[in-house]
């Protein structure tokens, strides 16, 4: 069973690659890698037996996937009409691969016919796909998405049996019991369904996190002295998301039991889990779990009732590569997945790189803690090109086709045709005539001169790449777009990209603007653009808030904080200022002042001779005085008779002024005036 989804950009979703063994002997292996490209090996040499591109494979990314129980496609061999050179040698190959997307469509592909077998869309999800799931004993195929719905679909006639809702969020994964009668569904909380009537039979209570695994671990009950229903006393196992504890629960008569009866714990989240069923009570469960940091635990336990304390691996496997010279450290080969073989006491091994991973079976005989399996791969690095590769095509392209390139529509590039110049020069040479000069060399490769500016990247070249790095979930192209400061450089690229690019580049914003605050300050323009240019999209989305809740709790969290800081901002900015102040004032020296007056005070000893020195003093200075207000009053006596001198004669003026008027002298020229005064 894999975790699915390795290249969302949801920081909620699955670790891992969508990856599993073909059923019964695990004669095949099956790998949807992050490219889209999906690849089937086989187990026994690690050769690579089918690869198929879909159409979509970027826009529309391979999320899960799961093989046919063999039933089925031992069903699907009888009923297809084969020639008698096909008849021999197909009933040891597997057939349908279920495939669930990104976009919502499931594709069925055969691996027998090495093409796509049919497509389930109409009327199934709107949104992604995250688990899939075959009855083993009917043509149905059960799928739960994104959009909240759990859908039955028939696989002969391609057609939705039912839909119905399986949660208040999104529905991440699904299991059916032993008996074919009970389905198990999980976003954050677990329930059971009966597929007959479509009504829940048990509620459990789940992960904090979105559950990523759903396995039922026994197939009888433990007290086998009851009469048993198919699925009363039953056990399963569920993993989550980023939750280092895989619980345990039992279903139960009474609706009472709602919590885990037991849990193991591993190191890091866990991306593949695989185990042995129970068949009965004394029986114990193995159980192999693919973490995220490379490592496989296992558990052997007997399930017989409730442990409080979490049960820890008996064995750890680990793979690394020798170390090359005495000073060189072995680094560590992550394990993608591991499954039990038929005789449970073997296990298959897939580790390395998802291009070309390394199959090995591992025996179980060693009840050592930790196992640490040395392997060079330095030459498995490299794709094996066999012949048993017969299913890719490559499609011939004439000189007047044109290539597009993935992005923006219409962006395409010009084929150039051959120079006649390679001709001459093939020509010359094979008259054995002159060897070609470098000029004509040259010539004939045809070698664009282009200046320093023109090999940088274009304004055009940015939405192409952003568009190709959400979809292939590239960090490094999204580094080197992202990163940008040019303000009219980000307006443009965001005005360019296409639609469906604009909710998976605000996922992957807002996961950069919960990490360094150094790239939060850029992340914030991009914000703000793709805000502003695509709000108008945006208000069409009816599952906006939905899908930017992570956003919207961001933004709230910091405007909260805002306020604080404001006030806090300010209380600094008093105290700073106040003590730089302080430290002004005392730098500064005081200015040079003389007193004007100094008191001392002298010994008793010289009395005496101070009071006749005062004495002495005090006349002169009343003497002083007496002179002052002398000089003063003689001085006031002769202001006082001058005064009086002037007042006279004002009035001797004015009497004869009136005299003249009365006598008629008034007209009197003004220099005889003047000579009078």
């Amino acid at each position: 069973m894999a975790a699915s989804g390795g290249g969302s950009s949801d920081p909620l979703a699955p670790a891992g690659v969508p990856c599993a063994f073909s059923p019964e002997r695990q004669a095949y292996f099956a790998l949807a890698s992050t490219d889209g490209h999906l690849r089937v090996w086989e187990t026994a040499n690690s050769r690579l037996q089918q690869e198929y591109v879909p159409s979509a494979h970027l826009s529309g990314t391979c999320t899960c996937l799961a093989w046919a129980p063999p039933r089925l496609q031992a069903k699907e061999s009888h009923q297809r009409k084969k020639r008698k050179s096909e008849a021999t040698g197909t009933s040891d190959q597997v057939d349908l691969l279920a495939l669930g997307t990104a976009v919502g469509s499931i594709l069925l592909y055969s691996t027998v016919k090495g093409e796509l077998h049919s497509k389930l869309i109409s009327g199934g999800h709107d949104s992604r796909v995250n688990c899939i799931q075959w009855h083993q004993d009917s043509d149905c195929l059960y799928s739960c998405s994104d959009d909240k719905y759990i859908v039955e679909w028939n696989t002969q006639t391609c057609k939705v049996k039912c839909k119905w809702k399986g949660d208040n969020s999104s529905v991440t994964s699904l299991c059916i019991s032993p008996d074919g009668k009970m389905l198990l569904s999980a976003g954050r909380t677990i329930k059971l369904w009966v597929l007959e009537t479509k009504e829940i039979y048990r509620h459990f209570t789940g992960h904090a996190t979105p559950v990523s695994s759903l396995m039922f671990t026994t197939v009888r009950p433990p007290n086998e002295s009851q009469p048993f229903d198919g699925i009363t006393g039953l056990y399963f196992l569920s993993g989550a998301v980023h939750d280092r504890l895989l619980n345990v629960w039992q279903v139960r008569s009474e609706n009472k039991g709602k919590n885990a009866v037991m849990s193991f714990t591993v190191t890091d989240e866990p991306v593949y889990i695989d185990l042995t069923l129970s068949e009965n009570k004394e029986e114990p469960v193995k159980l192999a779990v693919v973490c995220r940091d490379g490592q496989v635990h296992l558990f052997e336990h007997v399930l017989n009732g409730h442990c409080k304390k979490p049960l820890t691996s008996n064995c750890t496997i680990q793979v690394a590569t020798p170390g090359k010279g005495k000073k060189s450290t072995p680094k560590p080969i992550p394990i993608l997945a591991a499954g039990f073989c038929s005789d449970k006491m073997s296990l298959l091994l897939v580790y390395g790189s998802w291009f070309q991973p390394a199959i090995e079976r591992v025996a179980l005989n060693s009840k050592e803690p930790h196992i640490c399996l040395v392997r060079d791969i330095s030459n498995c690095w490299a794709p094996k090109v066999e012949t048993a590769v017969t299913k890719v095509r490559t499609p011939v392209i004439n000189s007047e086709a044109k290539v597009l390139v993935p992005g923006i529509p219409g962006h395409h590039a010009a084929i150039k045709p051959l120079l006649p110049h390679t001709e001459e020069v093939e020509n010359k040479r094979k008259l054995g005539g002159s060897e070609a000069s470098i000029e004509e060399r040259l010539g004939a490769m045809d070698i664009d001169k282009k200046e320093g500016k023109d090999d940088l990247l274009q304004t055009n070249s940015f939405p192409v790449l952003l568009t190709q790095g959400l979809e292939s979930n590239d960090f490094e192209m999204l580094n080197k777009v992202l990163q940008t400061r040019n303000l009219n450089l980000i307006k443009k690229t965001v005005l360019r990209i296409p639609l469906h690019a604009v909710i998976p580049l605000l996922q992957e914003l807002t996961k950069r603007l919960q990490g360094h605050p150094n790239s939060a300050v850029l992340m914030v323009q991009w914000l703000k653009c793709v805000l502003t240019v695509h709000a108008s999209y945006l208000s069409t989305l009816p599952d906006l808030v939905h899908q930017l809740g992570t956003l919207y709790q961001l933004m709230e969290s910091r405007v909260k904080t805002f306020q604080k800081l404001s006030h806090l901002h300010g209380k600094l900015i008093l105290l700073i200022t106040q003590v730089t102040a302080s430290e002004k004032t005392k730098g500064m020296t005081s200015p040079g002042q003389k007193a004007k007056l100094v008191y001392e005070e002298e010994s008793s000893d010289e009395d005496s001779d101070d009071e006749i020195a005062d004495k002495d003093s005090d006349d002169d200075w009343d003497e002083d005085e007496e002179e002052k207000e002398s000089a003063k009053d003689e001085d006031t006596d002769e202001n006082e008779a001058e005064g009086e001198a002037e007042e006279k004669d004002n009035d001797e003026g004015r009497e004869t002024s009136s005299e003249k008027e009365l006598n008629g002298d008034s007209d009197i020229d003004p220099e005889n005036e003047s000579e009078e005064e």
